[in-house]
């Protein structure tokens, strides 16, 4: 099995073979040295807990606590395992510290907005540094936790929290949260899943760039030219790699070679075994399946957790089968869109550090990314943007809210947009807001469900191509469908149901989370009329 400590950026370079296509990986940072991986450290023991469903929710071991050194408790388990009165829940519960989380007490304050308000103080955790053996990764400064299972930090999760902490006026809280990702940047090489270590081998949709973007709104372009050297660093992890392209290898890592050129960006994980977070889910799904399957499968699933979209029909090929997963053979419009932000980002920050000749570079570098998503990513028969599966040379059949981020971040024509409003209009538009997906699956990226980062993307898109009553209204039954849900239990959700606001939203690998960083941010951004990132 590869491990953490195995990888590194730079340096050796791993040949890969999936599904016949000639694909090539170059490894991540050997940063890992001293980090607590218990998948690893604890060599059986660990398979055997998540096996036997000792912790209803899989992430619950992995963020435990060792009692004492993880070889000598692996080493007591093996030794004992086999006795005739051994009970390994006794045995955890008397190894391991289980993690704790403050509860979310359900308050009805005067207004959902004072609620949002007066509750950031209860996802904000202190700096963590820390000589415990631990998953967690110790960050330099104060940041906020999404809630409820979620005891971390989570990358595209924080974007939408900064809208709201904006909002809020907490420009102290966005500097130490973007002051964070810089310092998993210079010291990880790049932002990983959270600041965990089985969330390693991957990241999640690059928005550092958006982060920062948001920062020198509420302060200035100048004093955002800081966190230049990080916004270069993360693109150049998203790219790694794209030396090695060629019409033999068109795939390495993250990045994609088409037949005419043209570089694109996917998602990926640098693992290739069952996330240690839902090793149970991850392994019985593979149960059946050769080696090479089973690998294939588990990176597939470690990608589409990159992609935050976990899990959607639109990875599967088979729509009906979770198996047929297929992550890492589509470019995701959605991606591709965040790094022309991403690219347009390098040129003005060093337009703005007065380096003209690298400003011109990225400012190129969008254009020709631009034009490659209004020309490869666009349905004309359907009328809206869509995924490419690039290892068939097609558009997916599937259209989802993805397809509101090149009017997020104005890569559609004026065309194009009047289109894909009409469609987000007909397809999407529910009595609670936007649905993410038009197929009902089971899995909570896809009908009935709506998320708050989605809500944003369409109606601040929207909003950008002048489409303001559609925005508008998306806006008012979004925020309708938190208040009711707040006015019922006190809390904000995770996710919540469009379809039928009466219902508590479901689906996926564990139950609807309260709390809630990103939902709270976006419901403070759309309430304040001077928000307009």
């Amino acid at each position: 099995m590869t491990t953490l400590k195995s990888l590194k950026i730079a340096g050796l370079v791993v040949l890969l073979f999936f599904s016949c296509t000639p694909q090539k990986q170059t490894e991540a940072a050997d940063e890992t040295a001293d980090f607590y991986e218990p998948w690893e450290s604890l060599g059986p023991l660990f398979h055997d807990v998540q096996m036997a469903g000792v912790f209803p929710d899989s992430k619950t071991f992995v963020d435990c606590t060792p009692k004492s050194d993880p070889a000598t408790i692996a080493s007591d388990y093996l030794a004992r395992k086999d006795d005739p009165d051994f009970d390994l829940k006794a045995f955890v519960s008397a190894n391991f510290i289980p993690p704790s989380e403050p509860e979310i007490v359900a308050s009805r304050e005067e207004s959902l907005k004072m609620h949002l308000e007066n509750h950031w103080k209860n996802l904000t955790r202190k700096a963590s540094e820390s000589d415990e053996i631990s998953t967690l990764i110790p960050l330099p400064g104060e940041y906020v936790v999404p809630g409820g299972r979620f005891r971390e930090i989570y990358y595209w999760d924080s974007y939408f929290t900064l809208i709201g902490l904006g909002a809020s006026g907490r420009t102290d809280l966005v500097e130490a949260m973007v002051d964070n990702f810089a310092y998993l940047i210079d010291t990880v090489g790049f932002i990983p899943n959270g600041n965990r270590t089985y969330y390693l081998g991957r990241s999640q949709p690059p928005f550092f760039a958006s982060m920062v973007n948001l920062y020198a709104q509420l302060t200035s372009v100048e004093e955002a030219t800081i966190y230049l050297p990080a916004v270069q660093k993360e693109y150049d992890f998203w790219m790694q790699g794209s030396e090695y392209l060629s019409p033999d290898l068109p795939a390495v890592n993250r990045v994609v070679r088409l037949s005419d050129g043209t570089i694109l960006n996917r998602y990926w994980d640098f693992l290739d075994f069952p996330r240690p977070e839902s090793h149970k889910e991850d392994y019985e799904l593979a149960e059946g399946l050769s080696d090479q399957e089973q690998k294939k499968l588990y990176r597939n699933l470690r990608a589409g957790a990159e992609s935050g979209w976990d899990y959607s029909t639109r990875w599967f090929q088979d729509k009906a089968d979770f198996g047929s997963i297929r992550t890492t053979d589509m470019l995701p419009v959605d991606l591709n869109s965040l790094m022309f932000a991403v690219e347009t980002t390098l040129a003005n920050l060093y337009a703005a550090d007065g380096k003209v000749q690298q400003s011109d570079f990225y400012s190129a570098q969008a254009d020709q990314r631009k034009a490659a998503i209004q020309r490869l990513f666009w349905d004309a028969d359907k009328g809206a943007f869509t995924d490419y599966i690039w290892t068939e040379n097609r558009l997916s059949d599937q259209l989802t809210l993805a397809g509101a981020y090149p009017l997020y971040f104005i890569v559609a024509s004026a065309q194009q947009a009047d289109e894909q409003a009409r469609v987000l209009e007909s397809d999407f538009l529910l009595p609670g807001g936007v649905v993410t997906t038009t197929i009902e699956s089971g899995q909570q990226w896809d009908y009935p469900n709506g998320w708050a980062p989605l809500q944003w993307m369409t109606i601040k898109g929207l909003e950008h191509y002048d489409k303001m009553d559609l925005a508008t209204e998306i806006k008012t039954r979004w925020l309708r469908v938190n208040d009711k849900v707040y006015q019922n239990t006190g809390k904000m959700m995770e996710k919540y149901n469009v379809a039928d606001t009466t219902l508590i939203a479901g689906g996926g690998e564990y139950p609807t989370q309260d709390g809630f960083g990103w939902s709270n941010g976006v419901a403070l951004g759309l309430m304040s009329d001077n928000v307009a990132y």
